[in-house]
């Protein structure tokens, strides 16, 4: 290798090793204050406090209980691989509960700062917990 070559590698390293760039730091913000934002307004649709939205694991609780889940569904939002499936099933319920449909539901589980954001900052109205039946979606 020349000392063109070394030094162009001793650059990459230096690139790679600095951390993430400003671009991503500023994606990842925009990402989590459309999730916050959405979660916020629906929250507050929902008649709880919007603020409840920022605080880690209460606004699990706060879902359960705007979808009708029992309490106990955080414990499967905190375990890894049943967390996925546990977040779709209350997106689902959290779709239903605002009069919208599965689609919506899981677009709410899988790009939830979009679908939150016009949950939240559209037209759609809480209608009350779809799963109130004790843990089955209501139709």
């Amino acid at each position: 290798m020349n000392q063109e070559q070394l030094e162009m590698m001793q650059q990459m390293q230096e690139q790679q090793s600095a951390g993430p760039s400003i671009v991503v730091t500023i994606f990842y913000l925009a990402f989590i204050g459309a999730m916050v934002a959405g979660m916020w307004k629906t929250f507050a649709k929902a008649g709880e406090p919007g603020w409840a939205a920022i605080v880690p694991i209460y606004n699990i609780y706060v879902m359960t209980k705007i979808v009708g889940r029992p309490a106990w569904w955080i414990v499967l939002a905190l375990i890894p691989c049943v967390n996925f499936i546990a977040l779709i099933i209350l997106g689902i319920d959290m779709a239903k509960s605002f009069g919208k449909d599965t689609g919506f539901g899981i677009g709410l589980g899988l790009l939830g700062p979009v679908f939150y954001a016009i949950l939240g900052f559209g037209d759609a109205r809480y209608q009350g917990p779809a799963a109130a039946g004790g843990g089955a979606s209501a139709a």
